[in-house]
């Protein structure tokens, strides 16, 4: 095994068993969440103690284990400028679902080496699943191996959908028009995370979400492409740190998909990309 495939493997296992020690940990903080002080960050955007201390618990344990990697994270001090290794964060994905006492949450831990994002680790501590990945590998909930659910159209099951009051409304109302008149169906559960995985696993056909953040879906895009799903080019246009639009889906439903979605202004109906970046949402 060569230097950089050991590099990989060892970073994967650390953020499959770190993922897992993560959730535990949030959960005890789920467990007491009527103590917990809870604070808004912007509209429907909300932050607890939890999210930061579990965010402080993962980055200890990275920067013990790997301390020349960069790492950034939902709550904490970016610290990924000028590294070739990324770990980009998410303690609690969903914390609106968290401190609102529903189990739609996770986890999420991605891997970004040189710019291409390489391992993914999401857990859901209330179903006890561990989706993972590492580039070039096959995608797993906990060991069992996943794919992609194989259809061409909308009718062919059920579409996750996330909106943030970061996008426009006018464009996301007509994609669910576009999606509904055509036999579709919708679910949103309120973690990107977690519907991404869902993807993954084909319980869901596709995902979309007109903005998204990096900590929210990259561990989610290596676990769907490695699962034989198609993503667009989040990391384009500075993803990494100014978000992105979200399209996954499996290869026969992502162009289709994408046609739903072109009469944004702000998306290129090949590549789910900005065709204007510098547009505000």
């Amino acid at each position: 095994m060569n230097d950089s495939n050991t590099e990989l493997t060892n970073r994967y296992s650390l953020a499959k068993s770190l993922a897992r020690e993560a959730g535990a940990f949030a959960h005890a903080y789920f467990q007491r969440r009527s103590e917990l002080v809870v604070e808004s960050k912007g509209t429907q955007d909300e932050v607890s103690i939890a999210d930061r201390d579990t965010e402080a618990f993962i980055r200890k344990r990275i920067s013990e284990a790997f301390p020349n990697d960069g790492i950034l994270g939902e709550e904490g001090a970016d610290e990924s400028a000028g590294h070739r290794i990324v770990w980009v964060l998410d303690p609690i994905d969903g914390t609106a679902c968290f401190v609102n006492g529903m189990f739609s949450w996770c986890v999420s831990i991605a891997i970004v080496v040189d710019g291409v994002p390489s391992v993914g680790a999401v857990f859901d501590p209330n179903a006890n699943e561990l989706f993972h990945a590492v580039r070039g590998g096959g995608a797993f909930v906990n060991d069992q191996p996943i794919r992609v659910k194989a259809v061409g159209d909308f009718k062919g099951g059920v579409l996750g959908v996330g909106f943030s009051h970061r996008s426009q409304p006018d464009g996301f109302v007509q994609f669910m028009a576009t999606l509904l008149s055509s036999g579709g169906m919708f679910i949103r559960n309120g973690s990107g995370a977690l519907m991404i995985c869902y993807v993954a696993a084909g319980r869901l056909i596709g995902y979309y979400e007109p903005h998204i953040n990096s900590w929210d879906c990259l561990a989610g895009i290596v676990i769907v492409e490695a699962a034989g799903g198609v993503a667009n080019d989040f990391l384009a246009s500075n993803g990494l740190y100014d978000g992105n639009p979200i399209i996954v889906a499996g290869p026969a439903l992502y162009p289709t998909l994408c046609r739903a979605i072109q009469d944004k202004p702000w998306i290129d109906p090949l590549t789910g990309l900005y065709s204007h970046p510098t547009q505000p949402l």
